[in-house]
């Protein structure tokens, strides 16, 4: 194997550590959390316990129960082709927000897998407006996406 694949395959470890923190995060949350009761953290931040059937923002949760599999085999899809952009990349902030990217994919496939549903456990709130809620690997897509937006935007020179 090239000396740039193997460097490239060295960013897999992000994705895997975003999903070791992802899923011990919400074991925590499964334990020491309940539904519905807001425990604060800081004054715009709550941990709560939900489970979220759908996608983004709870869309198709309310659907009869075929969403998890379609759900799950759309993740895995889109990994494998995060995965094979990420080992070709010359880009580090690329690099980084594909395994950003990836590992929160598997995170919630993870979940998906497991229980059926995405644990979340993080409620933002500002001025009794909630946000919807999320976890470790929502996050890990987020800024994911963001750091995918920024090298397209500034290039990698400029980062």
């Amino acid at each position: 194997m090239s000396k740039f694949f193997m460097r490239n395959l060295w960013w897999l470890v992000l994705s895997a550590i975003v999903i070791v923190a992802d899923q011990v995060t919400k074991l925590m949350a499964l334990l020491n959390l309940s539904s519905g009761i807001f425990k604060p953290v800081a004054p715009v931040l709550n941990f709560s316990l939900a489970f979220n059937k759908g996608a983004a923002f709870s869309f198709l949760s309310s659907a009869s129960g075929w969403q998890n599999g379609f759900f799950v085999g759309l993740a895995i899809f889109v990994c494998a082709m995060l995965v094979v952009w990420l080992l070709q990349s010359s880009s580090r902030c690329q690099s980084a927000a594909l395994s950003l990217i990836v590992g929160g994919a598997i995170g919630n496939v993870v979940d998906r897998l497991h229980y059926g549903y995405v644990v979340d456990f993080i409620d933002f709130h500002v001025d009794g407006w909630h946000w919807p809620m999320f976890n470790v690997a929502d996050s890990a897509i987020t800024i994911g996406v963001v750091l995918l937006l920024i090298s397209y935007v500034w290039g990698e020179k400029r980062l």
